[in-house]
């Protein structure tokens, strides 16, 4: 969708799709004591291609010599987003804290407009600038607590570095995504990017399951990769495509600033926790600098 109705969908799907990623986190953070991080990554994608097939299967066989010219590129973004954004976070969360995971990833808007910036030429104008710093000062004070004293006492870990490789990954993904040709529509070319992100994880689906172990096959399991590839998979992602579409990789990519104040509501709404005075003022500077950021910058600016 083009123009200026476009970009005001892609606008408000940009405050909504990071509820749908936090119900990544929150079903990995309930799963990983009986679900394997390359299965819950596989059958996650696998289902959101399920889910594709009837609105792409035709047009990936019609366009299957696109799936040939385009091979490379769709290589490399489903090793990345299904990949190294979905198994390095899951092995990340097992030895490392969502604390260090969250100041991680709240650095990945900053890379995200230094790559569109020094490789493609994307422009900012001050004022989106501002926002950015904005909305990173409303993650850092929901991050620590408002206590700048909790950011001088991260201890790092090995699970650190999987995390900062997977915001790495999201980070060229993202501008990939946007800045790299394609002769495929946004939707049909999301699931040629699950269909060979699955293909990548095959071959470590079968060393995990015979070296690591198998998901349990119950009702839990069943139901927790279903809502995985409906959510944050096939939702999330379609979301995103939309608004990059749109706005761009520099400004999509500030919804990861929204995931630690979508993370903070659903843990109230699901786990019972109690929301603090850092929680709301931090949301208060997101959402004001995603309000500055998100504005196209003015000719001449």
């Amino acid at each position: 969708m083009e123009g200026p109705r476009g970009e005001r969908i892609a606008t408000v799907l940009l405050y909504l799709a990071p509820a749908m990623f936090a119900c990544n986190i929150l079903i990995a953070r309930a799963t990983f004591d009986f679900i394997p991080p390359v299965a819950l990554a596989f059958w996650r994608w696998a289902g959101t291609l399920l889910l594709l097939l009837p609105m792409v299967g035709a047009g990936l066989w019609r366009g299957r010599h696109l799936l040939v010219a385009e091979w490379k590129d769709l290589a490399v973004l489903g090793a990345l987003g299904m990949g190294v954004c979905g198994v390095f976070v899951y092995v990340a969360a097992q030895t490392t804290t969502a604390t260090n995971i969250g100041l991680i990833y709240a650095a990945s808007p900053v890379l995200i407009i230094l790559l569109s910036r020094f490789i493609w030429g994307e422009v900012m104008s001050g004022r989106q600038l501002f926002g950015v710093a904005l909305a990173l000062l409303g993650v850092l004070i929901i991050i620590c607590k408002a206590d700048p004293q909790v950011l001088l006492d991260v201890d790092f870990t090995a699970g650190d570095l999987w995390a900062f490789s997977a915001m790495v990954g999201w980070a060229v993904y993202s501008v990939m995504l946007s800045h790299r040709p394609s002769a495929m529509p946004v939707q049909l070319r999301f699931g040629a990017i699950c269909l060979f992100g699955i293909l990548i994880l095959l071959p470590f689906l079968i060393w995990e399951s015979v070296m690591v172990a198998v998901p349990r096959l119950d009702a839990t399991t069943v139901g927790a990769m279903a809502l995985l590839a409906l959510v944050p998979g096939f939702g999330a992602y379609q979301a995103y495509g939309l608004i990059q579409k749109s706005l761009g990789p520099s400004r999509t990519g500030l919804l990861i600033y929204l995931l630690p104040v979508y993370s903070a509501l659903l843990a109230v709404l699901l786990l019972g926790e109690s929301l603090k005075g850092y929680h709301y003022l931090g949301a208060c500077l997101v959402l004001l600098g995603l309000l500055l950021a998100t504005r196209k910058p003015r000719a001449g600016s």
